[in-house]
């Protein structure tokens, strides 16, 4: 089975969750691509939602699968967000931000009554960190938070594409930061956040009640602590 097959696995058991009437914050990346493509199919046979995209991206497929679409100056409030992401640990502390839309992506699950990841078996891990975190941060002050990043023990690069600084949908730059590990993860999380020209950062600590892996022998489901299934 491959990678792609389990996403797609996952995706479509994450749409057990969805009901009629339901507002959702759609995901970004490769897994969460299949989730919006087989919510257009339900769609198209008759389920009644709407999306909050959490990227251009998403915003392009969701339209071209026929998923009615609203924004944040019409609701406050969502019923439920899927999405993927890098790297989650047993406590469903995740890192994402891998495709560039973390800033978006954290808004929407902060609003979202419940938070589910859909992923494959790989992005698993005991403690997250060997996927580089990406800190979404003001062009203007790129230059100056690396070193001011690299205090905490990674190395910081700043993403680019085809030669030149890689731009985010609210038009920001991205410095990934290589930890290896991240030994306290909420931690880390409130240092970065405190930092004046951080906009956001890709830990999400404490926002997923569930994680839904599609593997090779079938579907394995992670609660966070307190969860009730």
């Amino acid at each position: 089975m491959t990678a792609d097959e389990g996403k797609r696995r996952a995706a479509e058991r994450s749409l057990d969750f969805v009901e009629n009437g339901m507002t959702l914050g759609l995901g970004t990346g490769s897994t969460a691509a299949h989730m919006v493509a087989l919510l257009g199919a339900r769609v198209r046979d008759g389920l009644d939602v709407r999306g909050v995209p959490t990227s251009e991206a998403t915003r392009r497929l969701a339209e071209e699968n026929g998923v009615p679409l609203t924004d944040l100056a019409t609701v406050s409030r969502l019923d439920l967000t899927i999405d993927g992401a890098d790297e989650f640990n047993p406590d469903l502390n995740l890192i994402k931000g891998g495709g560039g839309a973390l800033l978006r992506e954290k808004i929407v699950a902060s609003l979202s009554d419940r938070m589910i990841v859909i992923a494959d078996p790989s992005k698993k891990v005991a403690r997250l960190g060997a996927f580089a975190l990406p800190v979404e941060v003001v062009p203007f002050a790129a230059a100056a938070l690396k070193p001011r990043l690299e205090r905490f023990g990674c190395t910081a690069t700043l993403r680019s594409r085809d030669g030149a600084p890689f731009v985010t949908d609210e038009g920001n730059h991205i410095l990934d930061c290589a930890f290896g590990t991240i030994a306290d993860p909420p931690a880390l999380a409130a240092e970065i956040g405190a930092i004046p020209g951080v906009v956001e950062h890709g830990l999400f600590i404490g926002m997923a009640e569930r994680a839904v892996i599609g593997g090779a022998d079938g579907i394995e489901e992670i609660l966070a602590p307190g969860t009730e299934r």
